[in-house]
Formats: C-alpha cells, structure tokens, sequence
C-alpha cells in the first residue's frame, strides 16, 4: 500500500495541493512545502480579556498529529472510533486529524463542562461506541467523571497534549480510501437521538474545496477566523477542513469568548488581512447590539473576504443591522455571503454571488404561506427573504414533501440536493428516507438527500423559506415562525432575539405557543404586554397565539452554538419544565 511519506512529493509536486485522500495528507503537504509559517492560532481568552495566543505552523502541527496517531496506532484499530471531548483549542485540532491518520473514525464532540448537554453527550457516546476518548490535560478529570456516570462500556482516555514526539523518519502512513468514513459529525439530539452522519474522506474534501472556491480561501493570502465550535459542522469546516485545503491559516476562539464580548471577533477580523468567517444569523444582530463605539475605534474591517451567514434563516434586518454599525469600520456591503448547508451535505450547499450584496426579495406573505412565492404589491403583507444564492458544485430540486414529486419554480417545496459532499448515511442505521432517494447517479451510485428544509427557486436562485418540522400549522393555514418572532420582538418588554414561536398539539388541533425572555429593566406589566402581542401577532398574521410565556434572560432553550432551539422549546413547554419557570 502506498504511504504518505513515499508519495507526498510525487502526488503533491510544488504547483499541486489537491492530491490527498485525507485532511491528514494535505497537512503532510503543507507541512512540506510552508513549513514554519502559522498554520493554526487560537486565541485564548481564559486569562485575560484581549486573549492570548497560540500558534502551531504546519511543520509543528504535524509534528504533533504524527505524534498522536503513532501514540493511537498501539491500542487501536482502523475503523475505531475515536471521541474528541475537549475545549476549543489547537490541541483539538490535533485530536481531529491525528485520529483521522490514525485511520481512524473522528468523532468531534465537546467537553463534558459543557453546561445543560450532557445528556446529548452520553447519547453521542452511547450510539459511537468510542474505542478511545481524547482530551486534554485539564480535561482529563470532567472527561473520566463523565465516563464513570455513564453505562456502557468505558473507552481508553487519552490526553493529546502529553504524547511524546516521534523519532524523525518514522513518518510512514496509509493512504486511507476515499470512500472510507472519516468523521461522524452528530446533529442536533433535541427531539430525537443525535444522528451521526458518516462523511467520507471524499465527501469532506470535496466539501472543503467547494467552500474555498465559493468563498475566496486562498493559499498564504486569506485566513479563515472563527469562534464556531469545531464540533459543529461549519465551525469544523472553515476551521480546520477549508484551511488544509487551501494552505490558509486559521484563527480560532471560544464560542464563549464571543458571546461574552462580541468585540473579540471583529478585533480578530481586523487583524487578519484576507479574513474569512461564518456565524449563525442571530450573531451578526448581536454584536451590531453589543459592540460599543470606543470598540469600533479599533476596528479596520475594510480587508475582510466573506463573511458567511447561514445555518438558521438570514433575515434583512439583520444584515442591515450589522452594515450599518461597523460601515465606518470599512465594512463592505459585498462581503456578506449568503448561505445554506447542513451536516448530511458535510455543510456547503449553495451561497451567494461574490463581489455583490445577498438579494432580497418581497414576497406576498399569504401566498408565501400557501406555498407560491409571488413578489407583493404595494401595501400588502410581506416577507422578505434573504436569497441563499446558487449550488456551489452540486445539485438542487425543490419537492412535494408530501408526494415526492417535483415542483414548478416559484413553489415552495422540501430542497434536496445531490453531490459528492453528501454523506453516505447515519451511523448505525438505516436511511429514513432521508438519503438515497431516486433517481440515483449512474456514475456515482448516489441519490438525493432530503433535507426537511422548505425553499423555492425564484428567478434561477434558492430562497429557504425553513424549517418543514418547524412550520405552524393552525386552522389549515401555514406560518413560518421566523415572520412571527419578528413581529414579537418589535415589543419592548420582548429581550431582542429572545423569541421563539412553535406548534403544539390540542384535542382541537395544532394551537401556536411564543416564548420570549423579559427585556432588561422592562418596566411594562407583563399581562398587558401578553395582550398586546396577541393583538399584533394576530393583526400581522391573522393568528391568535394559544400562550404567550415569559421567562427571565437566559432562560430560552439554546443551542450549543447559542442559536434558540425551537425543538427544545416545544419540548420543555410540553412536559411543563419551562412554564414552571415563566415570570407573571
């Protein structure tokens, strides 16, 4: 079998980084060819408020990966699992790749001080079955208290920051296949057991590569900077898969970091000419809100590349917002991109034109509902959509997700999508109905992945409209609840981006439910600010929400990532966990 070492110079000549199987042989690569210069820093926060940081270049990164996987390769197997529980750092970079040229199956997840999901976490462990859990140093006693907790059978634990160096010239390894399954990336457990989606080396390189074409990732001249957990699909991409394969330094910090002090990104941003980053819709809205004028003094944004929004629906006012707080800055309106992706696609799927803002449209509202997308008229009820562009190398219908078939452009249907970056299935069980749909790929022996999002394809460019599971249906008529969280949070008791609107079940049918969290230092009486939303809501939507329940700040059922998880909202309201907690 061919090794690395043997053919890295033969596949990889000096004018081609794109031969490798592997995130693992393209850091070979790399590490050949750019040697000393900063391949990866995170900037840590821990210790101080303008963070401190840690470099790794590529020939020391892959120093260390050689390390662990030699380290790795004496008790483990190709195919073994191996569970990433640590904190965000370099040393979880490390962790990621030396598993994957270890030949083994990566499996990035968090660290059990994770606050509020440890029961995904024993779910994910459960369905993975690790033979190897790694962490870190400091990690090592939450990751064995944790492990001790649960009841199945416990793997080794292994800290990636106290393997031994190797011995110069033991630097051999498998080419690894590249259909082989490189990493499960687990989604969201909120209403169901965490799913693994198997990726494939070939599904994430070809992933990494499209998202480097669709978004300017350049070698040695742009660097990607993200707060993005790397357990997280995006966050993993643009932190670590896009960076190997461009060559592109990458920059990373805690989503904490972040979400304690915005700033911290766009500092990170000013400070890496050529920069690259990704962050959920509510982001961008909250550092427009968070960062304070003697911040923006040292900001010098006017070098940014891209700067991605997607995984949850990207609203104009949001795009708005965040222009217009950081245009002094150099902030350019051309640099915000447009996204859709999920994990079942490793995350890419379609995004904006470069070099031109995101295009928004004014659709009738009504008929938006009713499943046809018609630009309305002067006066009548809208909803402007933000456009999620074009595919970005693969292929995309919109679908009846009622009969399958497929539907004329300008309806609202399920978007499914077909490619090379789709993974071949979940972990440990069957399809669902979810990938392989017909008519599969000759060629490639791929189907169609549904996705169980709503979107239409207007004037040749795709319009997610969201989510099929979180559409509110009462008396017959559909309601997207981003449309009623905006008209929420136009309330000043309403904390802005607090709300969530979602569907539960009555005897009568579906009924509509808000939850938001009160505003700081809200002086309005809480039942006359329930009326007042139920009178806007219902003149806006002609919906009458069922309940309308306040909760103190921070009490809104979130993401890891620190997105409003609609799921969990519905969850805790129906086994009444969070209505024991509501204010009034």
């Amino acid at each position: 079998m061919e090794t690395i070492s043997e053919s890295v110079v033969a596949v990889h000549g000096p004018d081609d980084a794109r031969g490798g199987e592997s995130f693992a042989t393209l850091l070979r690569y790399w590490a050949w060819r750019l040697g000393d210069d900063v391949a990866v820093t995170y900037l840590d926060h821990r210790a101080g408020a303008d963070g401190r940081a840690i470099t790794l270049s590529w020939r020391e990164l892959d120093d260390r990966v050689d390390a662990l996987a030699t380290r790795l390769t004496g008790f483990t197997g190709p195919g073994d699992r191996a569970a990433i529980l640590a904190r965000q750092s370099v040393d979880y970079v490390v962790a990621f790749l030396g598993a994957i040229r270890a030949g083994l199956i990566a499996v990035p997840l968090f660290s059990p001080s994770l606050p509020g999901h440890a029961g995904r976490l024993a779910a994910v462990l459960a369905d993975c079955a690790p033979r190897v859990v790694l962490t870190t140093t400091d990690g090592l006693d939450d990751a064995a208290g944790f492990l001790a907790s649960t009841d199945f059978e416990r793997p080794a634990v292994l800290a990636v920051d106290t393997t031994a160096p190797v011995a110069a010239g033991d630097r051999s390894w498998p080419r690894p296949e590249p259909d082989e399954v490189a990493y499960l990336q687990y989604t969201s457990g909120s209403t169901r057991t965490p799913a693994g989606v198997m990726l494939t080396h070939r599904n994430a390189l070809t992933n990494a590569r499209q998202a480097c074409d669709a978004y300017a990732v350049e070698t040695a001249t742009t660097s990607t900077v993200s707060w993005l957990p790397l357990f997280h699909d995006m966050g993993l991409i643009l932190g670590i898969g896009a960076p190997l394969a461009a060559g592109a330094a990458s920059v990373l910090m805690d989503p904490h970091a972040f979400l304690e002090r915005p700033s911290r990104w766009l500092r990170a941003l000013s400070a890496s000419p050529g920069a690259i980053s990704a962050a959920p819709n509510f982001a961008y809205a909250y550092a427009a809100s968070r960062v304070t004028e003697a911040e923006k003094s040292y900001l010098e944004l006017s070098r940014v590349v891209s700067l991605i929004n997607g995984s949850e629906p990207v609203l104009p006012s949001t795009i708005a917002k965040f222009h217009g707080a950081f245009e002094e800055c150099g902030l350019r309106p051309e640099v915000h991109r447009s996204s859709y992706g999920l994990a079942e696609a490793t995350v890419l799927v379609s995004v904006t034109e470069a070099g031109k803002a995101p295009r928004q449209v004014a659709f009738d509202r009504d008929r938006l509902a009713a499943g046809l997308a018609t630009p309305a008229l002067p006066g009548a009820a809208s909803t402007t959509l933000v456009s999620c562009g074009f595919p970005a190398g693969q292929r995309i219908r919109i679908a009846d997700p009622a009969t399958g078939a497929l539907v004329e452009p300008g309806r609202v249907g399920e978007i499914q999508v077909n490619g090379p970056n789709v993974g071949v299935g979940y972990w440990g069980r069957p399809a669902d109905g979810v990938f392989g749909l017909p008519p599969i790929d000759p060629d490639s022996g791929a189907g169609w992945l549904a996705t169980g999002d709503l979107g239409v394809r207007y004037e040749g460019e795709l319009f997610m409209t969201g989510r099929l599971k979180d559409l509110v249906i009462v008396d017959g008529r559909n309601h997207y609840p981003q449309d009623i969280e905006q008209t929420v949070e136009t309330h000043p008791a309403v904390r802005p981006h607090s709300a969530a609107a979602f569907a539960i079940e009555r005897e009568d049918g579906e009924a509509a439910v808000v939850l938001v969290e009160r505003a700081k230092g809200a002086e309005a009486d809480l039942a006359v600010a329930i009326a007042e939303i139920r009178r806007a809501v219902s003149a806006a939507h002609g919906l009458r929400p069922h309940d309308v329940v306040f909760v103190a700040p921070g009490e809104v059922p979130r993401t890891s990532s620190g997105k409003i998880s609609r799921a969990l909202c519905r969850k805790s309201y129906s086994d009444g966990s969070l209505t024991a907690r509501r204010l009034g």
